[in-house]
């Protein structure tokens, strides 16, 4: 029997609990099944960068399990699943900006999905319009995501110094770069310094 047809995994019963979670590791020890995850049987789609999304289903308050291939049924294509995933974390989560001491903005959710509201781009266009300038982006790990108005050097620098602190000690760390949300192509990129 596959893993999708029994109770446990049935769609129809986890669809409402699967959330998408970006990452630049194949090892999510905040999952229960994520001390090692293979590309050849995860759903994984390439976001930006070296970042990818996966795939989530919550199983109690502060439980997740890492959906690998076997639990989805064959017909289950990729974009339903981050489209619906989304929902899911827009029905659920609430994402709230808060300002640091040094001048940047962080995004605050439940300690599990801040690093998602990058696939929110409704989110970084609300904030480029009201600070009127590219924003400058870091996600070093799960439940930290700092942002500044690319204009601020000094803030930038110290958002980049708080970043390198919590990735040293985050358990859920996933990424030293920068990226930049563009005010005019809305889009999420790879930050190149040596262009700026």
């Amino acid at each position: 029997m596959k893993k999708y047809a029994e109770e446990y995994y049935l769609f129809e019963n986890i669809k409402d609990q699967i959330y998408p979670w970006v990452t630049q590791s194949l090892s999510e020890p905040q999952a229960l099944n994520g001390k090692r995850i293979s590309e050849k049987d995860t759903p994984l789609i390439s976001f930006v960068g070296d970042l990818m999304v996966l795939f989530v289903i919550k199983r109690g308050e502060e439980t997740y399990e890492i959906i690998k291939d076997n639990m989805l049924p064959p017909d289950c294509g990729i974009e339903p699943l981050y489209h619906m995933a989304c929902g899911n974390l827009a029905r659920d989560v609430e994402f709230v900006i808060g300002n640091t001491m040094y001048g940047a903005f962080a995004i605050f959710a439940d300690g599990y999905h801040e690093a998602s509201s990058l696939c929110f781009k409704h989110i970084w266009e609300v904030c480029v319009e009201k600070l009127e300038d590219d924003l400058l982006i870091t996600v070093p790990s799960k439940d930290t995501v700092l942002f500044v108005p690319a204009s601020m050097d000094e803030a930038a620098e110290k958002m980049k110094q708080h970043a390198e602190q919590v990735y040293e000690m985050d358990k859920g760390r996933i990424s030293r770069d920068l990226y930049l949300f563009t005010k005019d192509g809305k889009e999420l990129l790879v930050y190149d310094e040596t262009k700026h």
